[in-house]
């Protein structure tokens, strides 16, 4: 998901994934892949594979795929080795971007993503050059289109939860969590029968930037949208004001 998670935006995200559901499924597979790697096959112990299960679904990635990746990454299919790299750079007007991969060819992955910034106007940097211009948070929307749920009764299960803030918009809620917490606030909502558009962890901007040059604007969209066509990129982050 790129920049801070409103409704809109998701919205959008989601019908642009449905004509890509392939490359989401094999990024969620790569996810799976490290997470399972790292910590073991039993989501009951491994909170992070608890996590990625719940953004797959979210995702509408089907049981059957989750499970095949699961067991491929535990060694009973066989699996690849993948690296995560976090890149951090510059989009047009000094836009903050924050990319992270998985990547079993790490050349490979800088060279593209320093050809992407070349190209659109912007420049790959230093680690550190912009992550301290985000918050990491959990991030956690709930569907309410169809107005079925009450906003009280959601904000006290939220805050309930250990949920930090919480917020109403026209036809959803979000909830923000600490990173640390974002599991058990999750799971404590979903065994109260909550559904989630989305829940990951996401980087939020604290302030956006706002492009009004037509160059900028142009730029700063392929920008995004060829890191995020590129096999190796997982999430992408920036501080635009869409």
């Amino acid at each position: 998901m790129s920049g801070h998670s409103k409704w809109a935006n998701i919205k959008h995200k989601k019908e642009k994934s449905d004509a890509k559901k392939g490359k989401i499924f094999t990024k969620l597979g790569r996810e799976i892949t490290v997470i399972v790697k790292a910590g073991g096959p039993d989501p009951e112990s491994n909170s992070k594979l608890r996590d990625v299960i719940a953004k797959a679904k979210a995702n509408n990635m089907p049981n059957d795929n989750i499970d095949r990746c699961i067991k491929k990454a535990s060694g009973e299919l066989g699996a690849d080795n993948y690296e995560e790299i976090t890149y951090e750079g510059y989009g047009p007007s000094g836009v903050a971007v924050i990319v992270e991969t998985l990547t079993d060819n790490r050349n490979r992955t800088a060279g593209d993503l320093r050809h992407y910034f070349d190209k659109f106007g912007g420049n790959l940097g230093q680690n550190g050059c912009v992550s301290f211009l985000f918050d990491k948070k959990g991030v956690i929307i709930i569907d309410n289109s169809e107005e079925e749920l009450e906003e009280d009764a959601v904000m006290m299960d939220a805050l309930d939860a250990g949920a930090e803030d919480f917020t109403a918009n026209e036809d959803c809620f979000e909830i923000l969590t600490s990173t640390d917490n974002f599991s058990n606030v999750r799971d404590a909502l979903e065994k109260k029968g909550y559904s989630f558009a989305s829940a990951e962890i996401e980087q939020i901007p604290q302030t956006t930037v706002t492009l009004t040059d037509e160059k900028d604007l142009l730029f700063m969209g392929k920008l995004i949208d060829s890191l995020e066509d590129n096999d190796d990129v997982q999430s992408v982050w920036h501080n635009w004001e869409e």
